[in-house]
């Protein structure tokens, strides 16, 4: 049994499981998968949200390791009302990840304003795992591009680790 709250992941329905970082981690005792709209009977108390942020966001610490991790999954194109659907119905504490981190992710779409900075949902996941403290181990084991995310940020990756 895990000490940590677990992570909630909000999925648009439309979302392409075919092309979903986060398929195969369903079953996963950590994480808890809901539905948008449908299925959406969770409560974000104790709960921040990964947000590319600003420089005003606090970016994500050890000391944030009480609180459980919420995630939109979705394409860029339904974030937005997602987000702002959510927004209206529970309060939102904001964290960021490191700014260097660049993702494996091949993107076509150009809704995301830094496309190099706009992570994979698994791949957020995969940091904000390792910055709290939490299990990593098995995160990539269904994401195609999971080698080439941890080749390409290992040096961050491994200031991170140093930090814990």
């Amino acid at each position: 049994m895990s000490a940590f709250l677990p992570t909630i992941i909000l999925r648009h329905k439309k979302e392409n499981l075919k092309k979903c970082s986060l398929r195969g981690l369903e079953t996963r005792e950590d994480l808890r998968f809901f539905t948008y709209p449908h299925k959406m009977d969770f409560s974000l108390d104790g709960y921040v949200m990964l947000h590319l942020g600003d420089e005003n966001t606090k970016e994500l610490s050890f000391e944030d390791r009480k609180f459980g991790l919420f995630f939109l999954d979705s394409t860029w194109n339904y974030e937005k009302k997602m987000h702002d659907s959510i927004k209206s119905k529970h309060p939102i504490i904001y964290r960021s990840l490191p700014k260097d981190f660049l993702t494996s992710y091949p993107r076509k779409q150009t809704m995301c304003d830094d496309p190099e900075r706009g992570l994979a949902t698994v791949e957020a996941l995969y940091i904000a795992h390792l910055i709290l403290g939490r299990n990593t181990d098995g995160l990539f084991n269904h994401y195609h591009f999971g080698e080439s995310f941890l080749e390409k940020n290992m040096h961050l990756l491994n200031l991170i680790k140093k930090d814990e």
